[in-house]
């Protein structure tokens, strides 16, 4: 029997191929999963949470047994090179296992002071649905970002992943299939945009987590005014870094490009701005330079590959056109393209670029690029630097690299970040809060304060 759904078609990077097809939900799918959604969370929340957390590490378990197959799928549906794509299933392990075990930390009952005749606590309760959207950039840490404390705090999921990406669904689906999760706990969909927004209206929905641009974050606002429930947004970034003249230029130009140049610079913390002392500028550039023409631009099935294409060919020519913008405002590149023969106007293969000479004024600078390009700016002092840095539409990470720690800390407490690095870029401790300002969005997972926006605190007060 021939079904008449519409079709959503993954095309790989690698040679635009239709690498996956699958079907979206229907309708009557989207209302089955609600409902089972709510059946099976009112069970589920009064599981023990020893179970839950034994179930949850199965589960991790279960991953990263397949850690071969899902790497090979993560470099065909975004691609990145083959040599790193196993990594994300062990940064997921990692995050995945710490919101595993601060879960009875992070949910226990708030005790008050002993107050005569009373007894007063607050207890942390589960909201009942996460909704979760998920990108393909990083799609599984974006999602078990909130998928493994919602899951723990006594929530049911149902996530909808990126068209790029959509066997990541299907890859944790099964993994909490063969960790025997309790069946509609956690469910995926397969969903159009105006299905997504139908499903955040939903009244069974309790809460939404999004990670993306800040136009699909303005969408998710949109679509649950008037549900007062809580959404959580991250929508990336334009991260700084700043070099002071004391810094330990070979570790800071090697982590500046990394963070920069990693995933082909598709990372919302990935480093899209630096700003160096006057005094070391000259080495910087001359050091990073060097770096950059060092990668191997690729197919990313190829072993040797260290650059692989941006996701989509539109990608590529959103960060040409900032490029062209830049020099035509007196910027100066620093990388010849043809030294990566790959690059081709048209395709997602794009060479990477070092430019200076760049200033506020040029696109590359102010715009997430969400692509290997940085721009680099001279600065006199740290002045200079704080007041740039933060000239910012958004503000999810900055760093910068020195050899005084205390001045850092001073340096850091001036800047609009939700996160402040000092001496590394670009990654993810989850026993720190991730949160962003400005444009970078709302909200916070990660760490015990992970749990908060998951549950609601309810209040006992007894009298005896």
């Amino acid at each position: 029997m021939t079904s008449n759904k519409p079709i959503q078609q993954t095309r790989s990077p690698i040679d635009n191929s239709v690498y996956v097809e699958r079907a979206l939900a229907s309708s009557e799918d989207i209302q089955n999963s609600l409902r089972a959604s709510v059946i099976a969370q009112a069970h589920w929340r009064k599981v023990a949470l020893k179970e839950r957390a034994a179930i949850c590490h199965k589960m991790v378990d279960a991953l990263v047994a397949n850690t071969d197959e899902i790497a090979t799928e993560l470099c065909w549906m975004m691609g990145r090179p083959i040599q790193y794509a196993s990594g994300e299933v062990v940064g997921l392990a990692e995050r995945a296992r710490y919101m595993i075990d601060v879960a009875a930390e992070a949910l226990a009952p708030v005790n008050l002071p002993e107050l005569s005749g009373f007894i007063r606590y607050i207890k942390r309760e589960p909201l009942g649905t996460a909704f979760v959207i998920a990108p393909w950039n990083y799609p599984y840490l974006t999602s078990i970002n909130t998928i493994i404390p919602a899951i723990m705090a006594g929530n049911s999921v149902v996530l909808k992943h990126s068209k790029q990406t959509p066997l990541c669904a299907e890859q944790l689906f099964k993994a909490f299939e063969q960790a025997e999760l309790p069946e509609g706990v956690f469910q995926y969909l397969h969903l159009s945009h105006v299905d997504t927004q139908t499903v955040i209206k939903d009244s069974r929905i309790d809460y939404v987590a999004f990670t993306g641009s800040v136009a699909g974050g303005d969408m998710i606002e949109q679509a649950a005014s008037g549900r007062f429930i809580g959404v959580g947004l991250e929508l990336g970034g334009k991260d700084p870094a700043y070099v002071r003249a004391d810094a330990d230029i070979d570790h800071a130009v090697a982590t500046c490009i990394d963070g920069a140049f990693f995933n082909s610079g598709q990372s919302c913390c990935g480093i899209e701005r630096i700003y160096v002392n006057s005094c070391v500028f000259d080495e910087f550039i001359s050091k990073a330079v060097e770096l950059v023409n060092k990668y191997k631009l690729g197919r990313p099935d190829d072993i040797n590959t260290t650059l692989g294409p941006l996701v989509t060919a539109s990608g590529a020519a959103l960060v040409r056109s900032q490029i062209q913008d830049a020099l035509s405002k007196g910027a100066t590149a620093h990388i010849d393209a043809k030294d990566f023969p790959l690059d081709e106007i048209g395709t997602a293969y794009l060479a990477p670029q070092l430019l200076t000479q760049v200033n506020h004024q040029m696109r590359v600078m102010t715009e997430e690029s969400f692509g290997p390009v940085v721009g680099v700016m001279k600065v006199d002092n740290d002045e200079q630097a704080i007041a740039l840095m933060n000239d910012s539409a958004f503000g999810l990470t900055a760093v910068v690299f020195t050899q005084d720690i205390e001045a850092a800390i001073t340096l850091g407490e001036q800047l609009d970040t939700g996160t402040f690095f000092v001496n590394r870029c670009d990654y993810l401790d989850p026993g720190l809060a991730w949160t962003g300002v400005k444009h970078s969005g709302r909200g916070c997972t990660l760490s015990a304060l992970g749990y908060e926006s998951l549950t609601r605190p309810k209040s006992f007060h007894i009298k005896l």
